[in-house]
């Protein structure tokens, strides 16, 4: 039996059984609380009501059905966020409908394969760019026949999608023709919530596009109650009509999970980018309470601070400098007298307060005046009213989180997968402890177990501090791939147990620590997924390269290392007349460097399939062949964590800032 930090007594069953309904409850309990507020184009934010959203919401949810969307129908949802996608999702909840999100950023191949493999007929689309890469190719999606638009669209983009034959049409045309509603419909449309199930799918997000194994999680509206009903244990600091200002893409489920999260708390969020200069300018705007980030962001922000910082007087940066020092050893001795330490270990915790109260008791006055004279103008960027901000998406780098904690802003780290819709653990907001990932939701059991490979070895739970594979089960566990039930039964077993392919610890208290990662999916800094296999197979394809391998976990981008073809290679030197002595040196030349940097760039492209994030930012040019059972295994699979311990040195030179 797995322990689990918060009894079922805990959890909040006043919600509703799915979405829609979650979001009538709010709007009945607070019809004039702000739920959304949207900048103009004079850079004023409009706020909208629960009751308005919801209006708008039921009104949409009318439009749709006449158009001829129905139960269990699948709807693309091509777009980023903004106060259309929100209602257009509901709506589409509302009629029982599974939407299928994707964001501007990605190509027009992965846009057209999901919208393929899902059976799309009716599609949102941000702008007519976002049309036109499903128009590129129209025969890729035979079965797309309406294109609903939420900017105006252009006349000739009409035109063209419909001798292609796809009709256009504007979603504000829509929304206006949504006020027909009439009290029977309406009340048709509140009914047929009650006969939506906890169990039906409420979405399908693709984890990776076409330059990876396709594979849509299946989430259901009990994925995301079962989180909304528990989030406010985390988030204990939240108070009603708090705001969030939100710069994620929604259709990443860690955006979209936290804005029902927000309903079911009785919150509300401001739009804004995930740009430092236009989100700073946003928060001075609206003021918010909390945001969601990926460490990048974070990171952008820190820098950002530092640089200012540095264009400011010698008197300026020293003051800066010092209180930033200060903050952070205070911050170290407030850990140990308040509990804030993580313990991997069991220890009385009256020891961490011995020995952290002489130097928190020496410190507190120089934190008092590092307070007013430098830490409270730098919160006031932040717009003034923030109790706290979540870092997710990515490992949140220990100097960037030192460095928010060290300034009395209160940045918590948050844990998930999209399979797991996606949230399974967020630092307590009353209580955050650093060196983890949070408490445990309590709408799922967490185990650690022994692993090999990334697969268990046995099914018993490791004790605290011991590292092992992260298992999770429970009602926010997905209900499987989409038309995979191949790839279904390989990340869950037949108990109901899902491998995140995570190494992880449990400490003494219930808290959850990622020390590392089991599977191939490479993770960077803002939170993309990145499928290394298939960018591998394409540099391998060179006639140059012998192996390739991946790298950039937790990193601002992708770089490889590669065992280049020596045959070839030296062939390629004699037929070019390049002058070398010897093999090592001869990968040292700028000529073999810029045909290597050719041969990748000419692989891994937008024409090829592949977008910015997955192209290789810095290559490093291996001297010999990878060894069976050094680097590879007897399937001649690459064994990455071997090659992450071998060639430590040259990893760390390939993320290293200087060029």
């Amino acid at each position: 039996m797995i322990e689990k930090i918060f009894p079922d007594t805990t959890f909040d069953k006043t919600l509703g059984k799915n979405l829609p309904i979650l979001l009538r409850e709010k709007t009945k309990k607070n019809p004039n609380l702000t739920l959304q507020a949207v900048k103009n184009k004079s850079g004023v934010f409009v706020r909208y009501s629960y009751s308005q959203v919801y209006q708008h919401v039921l009104e949409m949810a009318h439009s749709l059905k006449k158009l001829g969307i129905k139960r269990g129908e699948h709807v693309g949802l091509m777009s980023d966020n903004r106060r259309e996608w929100l209602i257009a999702d509901y709506a589409l909840l509302t009629l029982g409908a599974i939407d299928v999100p994707r964001g501007c950023d990605s190509m027009g191949v992965e846009i057209r394969f999901i919208l393929n493999f899902t059976e799309c007929k009716v599609s949102f689309f941000e702008n007519g760019r976002q049309l036109e890469k499903v128009l590129e190719k129209v025969e890729e999606v035979p079965l797309l026949k309406t294109a609903v638009l939420f900017d105006y669209p252009d006349e000739k983009l009409i035109e063209k999608a419909k001798s292609l034959g796809i009709e256009v049409v504007n979603y504000h045309f829509l929304e206006s023709s949504g006020v027909e509603i009439t009290k029977e419909e309406w009340k048709e449309l509140e009914d047929s919530m009650e006969t939506i199930s906890p169990d039906d799918t409420a979405t399908i997000i693709f984890t990776s596009g076409t330059t990876g194994v396709p594979k849509g999680v299946q989430l259901t509206h009990d994925n995301f109650i079962a989180q909304c009903e528990v989030a406010h244990h985390c988030l204990g600091l939240m108070q009603r009509g708090d705001m969030w200002l939100t710069v994620l893409p929604i259709w990443h489920s860690f955006e979209r999970a936290f804005c029902y999260m927000v309903v079911a708390m009785e919150g509300g969020f401001a739009y804004s980018k995930p740009i430092v200069s236009v989100m700073l300018s946003d928060m001075a705007l609206i003021q918010p309470q909390w945001m969601n980030a990926v460490p990048r962001l974070w990171e952008s922000v820190a820098q950002g601070l530092f640089r200012e910082i540095k264009k400011q007087s010698g008197i300026r940066q020293w003051e800066f400098n010092t209180a930033v020092f200060i903050g952070k050893q205070f911050y170290k001795a407030k850990e140990l007298v308040f509990g804030l330490r993580c313990r991997y270990h069991w220890y009385p915790r009256f020891l961490d307060t011995l020995l952290g109260i002489l130097p928190y008791i020496i410190l507190w006055i120089p934190r008092f005046v590092a307070e007013k004279l430098v830490f409270k103008k730098l919160r006031a960027k932040f717009g003034g009213k923030m109790r706290a901000a979540i870092s997710g998406g990515g490992a949140l780098q220990p100097s960037t989180e030192s460095f928010f904690h060290a300034i009395g802003f209160k940045l918590m780290e948050g844990y998930g997968m999209t399979e797991t819709s996606p949230v399974l653990s967020v630092c307590n907001s009353k209580k955050p402890r650093s060196n983890n990932v949070g408490q445990i939701f309590p709408s799922n059991e967490v185990k650690i177990v022994k692993e090999k490979n990334g697969q268990p070895v046995d099914s018993k739970p490791l004790k605290p501090g011991k590292r092992g594979l992260v298992m999770v089960k429970g009602r926010q566990v997905m209900k499987g791939y989409y038309k995979r039930p191949d790839l279904t039964a390989k990340i869950i077993d037949k108990d109901g147990w899902l491998n995140t392919g995570d190494l992880g610890m449990i400490s003494c208290d219930k808290e959850l620590k990622i020390v590392g990662r089991a599977k191939d999916t490479i993770v960077l800094l803002g939170g993309e997924n990145i499928e290394p296999v298939v960018i591998e197979n394409a540099v391998n394809a060179s006639p140059l390269v012998e192996r390739c391998v991946v790298l950039g976990q937790d990193q601002k981008y992708i770089a490889a290392l590669i065992c280049p073809d020596q045959a070839n290679v030296i062939a390629y030197a004699e037929e070019n007349s390049i002058f070398y002595d010897n093999y090592e040196n001869l990968l040292e030349t700028n000529e073999i460097q810029n045909v290597f940097r050719t041969e990748i760039d000419m692989r891994v492209n937008a024409k090829t399939g592949f977008r910015t994030c997955e192209r290789i930012f810095k290559f490093g040019l291996l001297h010999q062949s990878f060894q069976l059972g050094k680097e590879i295994n007897a399937k001649h699979e690459l064994m990455r964590h071997s090659i992450s311990e071998i060639y430590k040195k040259e990893i760390k030179k390939l993320f290293s800032e200087k060029k």
